[in-house]
């Protein structure tokens, strides 16, 4: 079995408010549409609301790493891998978390991870076996095998009010 680790924990400052409150649900749509057995939400510094199954980490502050840690814990003992998304990246594509799946299961590599014209980005994949290894910077620094996205749009990463797309501004409206 292979889930989602969705990671919506952190703080959000310079965004200015929970920017997963407004990202999560597209997030979670996309990850839904692609072969996952399953999806989790790591949260932290901010109650969120979802039909997700949820888990909160205390750690969140250390970073993503702790956060990543706290999911992958809390997923059942029968997955084998798991698929790291970040809940501010509203352009992920289910077809490059199906890849991610794809290549782990033809080789079981410890990490494979997508890359969009040659940057490595999410999704990444963590087989079990490695969820030891997960510093407190996340799954970036671990070597991995790369998938090709770059026919996919990569899953962009929002981090200030601006950089939302503009049909998940509020403020925007075709009658503005």
């Amino acid at each position: 079995m292979v889930w989602a680790v969705v990671l919506a924990a952190g703080a959000a400052s310079r965004f200015g408010a929970p920017k997963q409150r407004v990202l999560l649900g597209p997030v979670l749509e996309r990850v839904r549409a692609s072969g996952v057995d399953g999806v989790l939400v790591v949260t932290g510094a901010h109650e969120l609301e979802t039909d997700a199954d949820t888990v909160h980490c205390p750690d969140w502050e250390r970073g993503p790493g702790a956060s990543l840690r706290c999911g992958v814990a809390a997923l059942p003992p029968e997955a084998e891998a798991a698929v790291v998304v970040l809940a501010d990246g509203p352009g992920l594509q289910p077809e490059a978390i199906d890849r991610v799946i794809a290549r782990w299961r033809e080789e079981r590599p410890p990490v494979v991870a997508a890359t969009y014209q040659g940057t490595r980005l999410h999704p990444v994949l963590l087989d079990r076996g490695s969820w030891t290894q997960i510093p407190d910077e996340g799954a970036r620094s671990l070597d991995a095998v790369l998938v090709s996205c770059d026919d996919l749009s990569p899953p962009g990463d929002v981090d200030f009010a601006d950089d939302l797309p503009n049909d998940l501004k509020p403020w925007s409206s075709p009658d503005h």
